[in-house]
C-alpha cells in the first residue's frame, strides 16, 4: 500500500535527501567532538560547527556567535522566557505574551507564574493578527519580555514585527520571537525587525529533529541566565556536548532554504490556493481560519461545517496524513486554543483541519488530496 499523501509539515518536514548527504560523514569519518581540543578529530568537528552556525545566522541576518545551539525550539524557548526572568534583575519579572502562542512559550508562561512572575496573556483579533496598541498599552515600565510568534502554528497567520521590535527597544523591553514555524518561510531580519531572541527548529525546515537554536542578541546585549550547567558550551549559555550531526543538518538546511525561498513560496502558495480552491468547489461551505492576506504561504486552517475532523482524519488517514492542529496538542480533546482564541464557535472548531503543504508535494498529490478529502467530508455530510 502506498504511503499517504503527507500534508501535516506545520508538524515536522522531512529530511532533505541533500540534507541526509551533508549529515551522512558526521557519523562516520567525521565523529569528533567539538570540545576536543587537542586532536585533528575535534578539530574538524568544530570546524563543521563552525559552518552550521554560520549558515543558520544567514538565514536570520544574524551572525554567527548569536546564536546558540539547543536540542529544539521548546528547549530554545524555555531558555528564552526562563533565562530572561532570572537575568533581567533590573525589572519586575513581568512577560507580556499572546493567548494563541505554541504550548512551549504558555506552559512555561504558567510554569513562571507559579514562581511569582506576572503575565499578561493578550488576545488576538478574530482574524490571528495581533493589534501593536494592545500591546503598547500592556507593556509596563517594568516588564522584562514580550515573547510572540512570528508565523502561528495552527492558523498560519503572522505577525508584523519591525513594529513590535522597535517599541520594545523604546521601552527597554526585551523581544522574544518564537521562529519555529517561520524560518525558512518567511523572511526574517533580526536586526530590522529589532529582535533580541529567537527559538528555531531544525526539523521545521527539512533538517533533523533534536536540534535547534536561540538567537541571542549581542549589541545591544542580551544575555539570559543558562538553564543546563555543566562544561560552559555555548559560551555558557548551554551546556553539553555538541550535537555535531544535527548542527551539519541544520546548517545546509538553512543554506537551502536560502537559496530557493522564493521558488518554494510562489509554488506552495500555489498549490495552497488550488487546494482551498478545489475544497470550497467540492463541498461549498468552506470556512477558513485567520487571515488569507498575512499567511505562510503553505498553510490552510479550515472548518467543514457538519464534518466532524476527528472522523474525517480516521476516514482519510490511508490515504491523507493531516491534522487537526498542533502535534503538541493532538490529544487533547477539548478544541484547539487557537481557534478558540480568535473566536471560533465551539462546534466548528471540532469541524476544523490543519493542512501544512511542504518542499516535495506535487501538483497531483494535491489535486489527489483534495478529492479524497472531498469525499469523505460529503460522505460524512451524508450520515449526519
Amino acid at each position: 500500500m502506498p504511503s499517504p499523501i503527507y500534508l501535516d509539515h506545520h508538524a515536522t518536514c522531512p529530511v532533505d535527501p541533500r540534507v541526509l548527504e551533508a549529515m551522512l560523514p558526521t557519523f562516520t569519518e567525521q565523529f569528533g567532538n567539538a570540545a576536543s581540543k587537542s586532536h585533528p578529530y575535534g578539530w574538524s568537528a568544530q570546524g563543521l560547527v563552525d559552518e552550521g552556525r554560520a549558515q543558520v545566522a544567514a538565514l536570520i541576518g544574524a551572525r554567527p556567535e548569536e546564536i546558540v545551539f539547543t536540542s529544539g525550539a521548546t528547549e530554545s524557548s524555555n531558555l528564552a522566557l526562563f533565562g530572561t526572568v532570572r537575568a533581567r534583575t533590573d525589572r519586575a519579572p513581568h512577560v507580556v505574551t499572546v493567548q494563541t502562542e505554541h504550548k512551549a512559550t504558555l506552559d512555561a508562561c504558567t510554569v513562571l507564574e507559579q514562581g511569582g512572575a506576572e503575565v499578561t496573556r493578550l488576545a488576538p483579533r478574530q482574524d490571528g493578527t495581533l493589534d501593536v496598541e494592545a500591546v503598547a498599552a500592556a507593556l509596563r515600565d517594568d516588564t522584562a519580555l514580550l515573547s510572540l510568534m512570528h508565523v502561528n502554528n495552527e492558523i498560519g497567520t503572522v505577525h508584523s514585527l519591525a513594529p513590535l521590535g522597535a517599541l520594545c527597544r523604546a521601552r527597554g523591553v526585551w523581544f522574544h520571537v518564537d521562529g519555529a514555524q517561520s524560518l525558512g518561510r518567511e523572511r526574517v531580519d533580526v536586526d530590522e525587525m529589532g529582535i533580541d531572541l529567537m527559538s528555531l527548529s531544525a526539523h521545521k525546515v527539512y533538517g533533523p529533529k533534536g536540534v535547534g537554536a536561540l538567537f541571542v542578541r549581542r549589541r545591544p546585549r542580551v544575555r539570559p541566565r543558562p538553564l543546563l550547567f555543566g562544561g560552559g558550551h555555548e559560551r555558557g549559555l548551554r551546556s553539553g556536548t555538541l550535537n555535531v550531526p544535527g548542527i551539519v543538518g541544520f546548517g545546509r538546511a538553512c543554506a537551502l532554504a536560502g537559496d530557493g525561498f522564493d521558488e518554494d513560496n510562489t509554488r506552495l502558495r500555489g498549490l495552497r490556493d488550488r487546494m482551498l480552491a478545489g475544497l470550497r468547489a467540492g463541498l461549498g461551505d468552506v470556512v477558513v481560519h485567520g487571515t488569507l492576506a498575512a499567511r505562510v504561504a503553505g498553510n490552510l486552517n479550515l472548518g467543514l461545517p457538519g464534518v466532524e475532523a476527528e472522523r474525517l482524519l480516521l476516514k482519510v488517514q490511508r490515504e491523507v496524513a493531516l491534522s487537526t492542529g498542533s502535534a503538541c496538542t493532538s490529544m487533547d480533546i477539548e478544541p484547539s486554543h487557537v481557534l478558540r482564541a480568535i473566536g471560533v464557535p465551539h462546534d466548528l472548531a471540532h469541524c476544523s483541519i490543519r493542512i501544512g503543504l511542504g518542499r516535495f508535494n506535487t501538483v497531483d498529490e494535491v489535486d489527489r488530496a483534495t478529492d479524497v478529502l472531498v469525499e469523505a467530508a460529503r460522505g460524512l455530510r451524508a450520515a449526519g
